[in-house]
């Protein structure tokens, strides 16, 4: 019986311990040291679980509480988590309104504060994960170029002006100007490395192809 007191009193100075540093306005490394490792992870449960809650201002609270002691990964999932939310909404608002949503309606259909919407869209261009996403977006880039190139000597007249313009071969100077310019640019088709040199010694056949491609193409602008 006594066994069984000792241990209720233990957990309970340890659930006071763990709510003494939850209730604290910024929680410091400090504050984790009176914690033991057990104390310490049924801490960071009841925050992310309180933060998974929260809505607008009140989760901006949680997060500015965690601020010192969060590490890298978790301000980034934070951070990832905002941006995909924000996203997604204005994807959607804008499908169902028709229009550029306004920030009141980001707000209302993210749960997110205003504050956290306006700072993430003031500076989300500067964020690393965003940067990285970009990157991840332009190692691809050959792929497509390769794709628009196979479809563009098939007679695909927008191909062919989006895989032109893209290596910088489309030359709108003048009908005496040269069809293909010399750039750093190449494509690759299964495994096959194609650069500028190689699309100067395609075929009369293949260039007076492009070349009516590309005439249409400006006939329909101007038509």
């Amino acid at each position: 019986m006594k066994t069984r007191k000792k241990g209720l009193q233990r957990l309970t100075n340890s659930q006071l311990k763990i709510e003494k540093v939850f209730n604290r306005k910024q929680i410091t490394e400090s504050d984790l040291s009176i914690l033991t490792k057990a104390e310490e992870t049924k801490l960071f449960e009841k925050l992310t679980t309180a933060l998974n809650e929260a809505k607008g201002e009140e989760r901006d609270k949680i997060i500015e509480k965690i601020d010192l002691i969060a590490g890298k990964e978790y301000r980034n999932q934070i951070w990832e988590y905002n941006h995909s939310t924000i996203t997604s909404a204005i994807a959607t608002l804008m499908q169902e309104k028709g229009r550029m949503p306004a920030q009141r309606e980001i707000v209302e259909k993210t749960g997110l504060s205003r504050p956290t919407i306006h700072k993430h869209i003031q500076e989300y261009t500067k964020h690393g994960l965003y940067l990285s996403e970009v990157e991840n977006f332009r190692f691809m880039a050959s792929k497509v170029l390769a794709k628009m190139f196979q479809f563009a000597v098939n007679g695909d007249t927008g191909a062919a002006k989006i895989f032109l313009k893209a290596v910088g071969a489309l030359n709108e100077t003048g009908a005496n100007s040269t069809l293909i310019q010399t750039q750093n640019n190449f494509i690759q088709i299964n495994g096959m490395v194609i650069k500028q040199e190689t699309l100067m010694q395609l075929s009369p056949e293949q260039i007076t192809v492009i070349e009516n491609i590309l005439k249409e193409s400006t006939n329909d602008k101007y038509s």
